[in-house]
């Protein structure tokens, strides 16, 4: 069993807190269609030689010959049984910790009050720098899988963490009083995925990249 880092935003330390997110989806590095894009007789296949390895096996095909293989990604994040350890922007003054998570997404860090009453007047450390001892919150990876970020499902983009996804009848929060109400959390996750990835080259939603899909459940770490 290994303990693996991952990063997490402070609105998605919270759905995990609260249960609502239990999947998370990160781009594959490099596409595995990154010589042939420009190819549509290609396509890929990904196919896990062992249920129990994280390595991936990416093959192609053309359409007059058979398969030929590309060549092995390893998942960064590990298989099944692993465990992940969430970093999270946060900050310490030698003797305690504050997470920007608890504190509404970041407001000044000096209005961060915890019930011993303790302050802190520091700048807010990215989550690229949290040292594995202060990680607070830890994951067991129950499940990956590979496709493209376009197959998520209604449920899956539920399981991202998306609880209100609003109307989109009239765009407004639920209940929104509308006769037919008609939330659609995929449009809420396609939303959420482009503000994190959509300025990257080729991660944007309409770019549809193969990404890992890795389900996991929240554990106390002490207790496992």
């Amino acid at each position: 069993m290994r303990e693996i880092p991952i990063i997490f935003s402070a609105p998605m330390v919270r759905a995990i807190w609260n249960g609502t997110k239990t999947q998370t989806r990160r781009v594959i590095k490099p596409q595995p269609e990154h010589h042939w894009q420009n190819m549509p007789s290609y396509r890929c296949e990904w196919i896990s030689d062992n249920p129990d390895s994280n390595l991936w096996r990416v093959k192609h095909r053309i359409a007059e010959n058979p398969k030929h293989d590309y060549g092995d990604i390893k998942c960064p994040y590990g298989q099944p049984g692993d465990l992940l350890w969430v970093r999270e922007a946060f900050a310490s003054d030698g003797s305690f910790i504050w997470y920007r998570a608890d504190c509404d997404d970041g407001p000044p860090l000096e209005n961060c009050e915890y019930p011993d009453g303790s302050f802190h007047d520091g700048k807010w450390k990215p989550s690229i720098h949290m040292p594995k001892w202060a990680a607070r919150l830890w994951l067991k990876v129950t499940g990956i899988r590979v496709e493209r970020v376009q197959e998520i499902s209604e449920e899956d983009a539920r399981a991202e963490g998306i609880i209100d996804a609003g109307c989109v009848n009239c765009g407004e929060s639920e209940p929104c009083g509308c006769s037919d109400p008609k939330p659609d959390p995929i449009d809420a996750f396609i939303w959420l995925w482009n503000s994190i990835n959509g300025k990257k080259p080729g991660h944007a939603w309409e770019d549809n990249p193969w990404v890992w899909v890795v389900e996991f459940r929240r554990i106390d770490k002490e207790a496992e």
